[in-house]
């Protein structure tokens, strides 16, 4: 009985925390509102389940790398058989994150917290955290993009690639959110072409000429 208690209890959080990281960021978002969100009385829940606020982040991040890990390995394998094109392999990143936007409110805060961290470029984000983001297909994927991005210095390299990554999970993060407005924006696309026109743009961003 105590663990079914204790295991409902951190689902409580991890629902709670995935709402508060979205819209507050994983480190500004109050742990004494997320224990209250999550219905619980004892102020230190959160640590004593997940030991850190980095050991919450990590427990939401964990939600769905299962689901990406899938979905991104088996669209890098598509890419893999077509060596030369580098809009598959940017496929490989942009479809899965979009799909899992749209799958659940947690597949949309996911997104979203995923590019926060993105945008901080933090070389010294916890192990936890990077344990849970490598758990996914991501960064074997990232990988088979760098390698087809058309030859240039190395720091110009990096900076389209971080670029491009920060415009892709915005994008889909930004998409994600109007989602879940109450008020209607602008018309979205439906998510083929949604996808199609965010991978052309990312291949655009990566193979600009250099003059």
């Amino acid at each position: 009985m105590g663990n079914e208690v204790g295991a409902e209890t951190r689902q409580l959080l991890i629902a709670a925390a995935s709402r508060a990281f979205a819209e507050h960021g994983t480190a500004n978002a109050s742990l004494l509102d997320i224990t209250r969100q999550a219905g619980q009385r004892n102020r230190g829940a959160v640590h004593y389940h997940f030991g850190s606020r980095e050991g919450l982040v990590a427990a939401v991040l964990e939600q769905h790398a299962s689901f990406l890990a899938e979905r991104e390995l088996a669209l890098l394998a598509l890419a893999q058989e077509r060596p030369g094109d580098l809009g598959a392999a940017v496929e490989a990143a942009a479809r899965p994150t979009t799909e899992l936007a749209e799958a659940s409110s947690s597949g949309r805060h996911y997104v979203q917290i995923v590019a926060e961290l993105v945008a901080e470029e933090r070389t010294d984000i916890h192990p936890d955290i990077r344990g849970a983001l490598e758990r996914t297909g991501g960064y074997a994927v990232f990988e088979e993009i760098r390698a087809r991005i058309p030859a240039m210095p190395e720091h110009l390299l990096d900076e389209r690639l971080a670029l491009m990554t920060s415009f892709l999970l915005r994008a889909i993060s930004d998409r994600a959110r109007a989602m879940d407005r109450e008020q209607p924006g602008r018309a979205q696309l439906a998510t083929d072409d949604f996808v199609d026109n965010l991978v052309r743009m990312s291949v655009a961003m990566l193979s600009a000429p250099l003059d």
